[in-house]
């Protein structure tokens, strides 16, 4: 088998397509090209016929009219190319639902209409910052929002120059926005005043909410983490809760996954907080047969759930958060952000980073450094005060 003609071998993996067009009005002979790369490993004859192939639909969008030169084609168009080749088929369903949020919300009403070949690397600083809220709330975005609006644009770019649509990744040159102080980077804690305040509170709301924000104080859960438990991963005789799975938000619904890398744990719980458990697992049950018939979830037991028996929507715990806040007068601080109060809390007390990292499931001790740096230093400070009063009263030697 052979290549076909128009075709143009210029490297191990690379090929020069050409197709006429004939003679135009200007007289002159008319055609259009396209080089065309192998990434796959094929064998020599199953190679031949693929870039046979790939030619043969050049020609056919070529001579239909309907071929766009990469460079021409627009950020909108391209998305769906990324989306259907790559997101769609490689990602996990938590990971493509981050990816279109983004997307959808943040860079194509920005860039959508723009030529891929006209994007460069102020355009897209631009846009980084100048990123604006979705959610009806004053202020200035997350960092971490703006962390993954980066990183749904390095992966387009980095599509887009591996499959030549265009010569140059404009991300090259932006930097990755990074925090210069706790507060951008999103940590807003509760002191230990607020928890008492919090709880006090609380102890007007529905059990299970109690039980909730109890255990993303003293656990550091994340929301995904509590609403994926079940009775079956908490050991209320050793007092151990075992974090095995999350509920996510995805593109049709919630997804029930493994926890984030290294986030399967073990955590130890306090006395008065597994009690507490016991007291909501009887209630829990007397819910149960109260709701007889209606209750129709069957194979679970989830802790947190409607009155079917179903786990809450992901959404849910932060719709009701928001709502508690304001009608208890309580601070508002995001829900994640008590996970970061128990880590604050635990440094304060001289907690050492490492079991904190540990309980908090991060996959690396510097994530527990970066994040928590500034509550760290201050309790160094405070240690090394510790050491001051202790040599400050030691008898002076003679």
């Amino acid at each position: 088998m052979m290549l076909m003609k128009g075709i143009q071998q210029r490297g191990d993996n690379s090929y020069f397509f050409t197709v006429s067009l004939g003679l135009g009005a200007d007289k002159k002979y008319k055609r259009k090209t396209k080089t065309f790369k192998v990434e796959q490993k094929l064998s020599p004859k199953k190679t031949i016929e693929h870039v046979n192939h790939e030619y043969m639909k050049f020609k056919n969008e070529v001579q239909a009219g309907s071929y766009i030169k990469p460079e021409k084609m627009d950020f909108s168009s391209f998305v769906e190319e990324w989306k259907n080749k790559f997101v769609l088929k490689e990602l996990a369903e938590t990971t493509i639902a981050g990816h279109l949020s983004m997307m959808n919300n943040h860079i194509k009403p920005v860039i959508g209409h723009m030529r891929m070949d006209q994007i460069n690397t102020m355009v897209l600083v631009d846009l980084l910052d100048n990123i604006t809220r979705k959610d009806g709330h004053e202020g200035a975005v997350s960092n971490s929002t703006r962390e993954s609006v980066y990183k749904t644009l390095k992966s387009v770019f980095k599509y887009a120059t591996r499959w030549q649509i265009i010569k140059h990744d404009p991300t090259e040159g932006v930097s990755k926005p990074k925090p210069s102080t706790p507060k951008e980077n999103g940590v807003n804690v509760y002191d230990e005043k607020e928890v008492a305040t919090l709880l006090e509170k609380a102890q007007d709301e529905p059990f299970h909410w109690r039980i909730f924000i109890t255990l993303a104080l003293t656990a550091g859960l994340r929301r995904g983490e509590n609403l994926g438990l079940e009775w079956s991963l908490i050991d209320l005789e050793k007092g151990v809760l075992d974090i095995k799975q999350t509920i996510t938000k995805g593109r049709s619904g919630s997804v029930i996954t493994p926890p984030k890398s290294n986030s399967k744990r073990l955590i130890s719980l306090p006395a008065s907080v597994v009690e507490e458990l016991k007291r909501y697992k009887l209630h829990w049950k007397k819910e149960k047969l109260k709701l007889a018939d209606q209750w129709e979830e069957q194979e679970r037991e989830w802790i947190f759930c409607n009155t079917n028996g179903k786990h809450f929507y992901p959404t849910t715990p932060t719709t009701w958060w928001g709502r508690f806040t304001k009608r208890a007068g309580v601070r508002h601080i995001r829900l994640h952000d008590l996970r970061h109060t128990s880590a604050t809390l635990l440094i304060a007390q001289g907690v050492h980073a490492k079991i904190i990292s540990e309980r908090l499931g991060h996959s690396d001790i510097k994530i527990t450094m970066n994040t928590y740096g500034h509550a760290l230093r201050s309790a160094d400070e405070a240690a090394a005060e510790t050491f001051e009063n202790i040599l400050y009263k030691q008898p002076k030697s003679t």
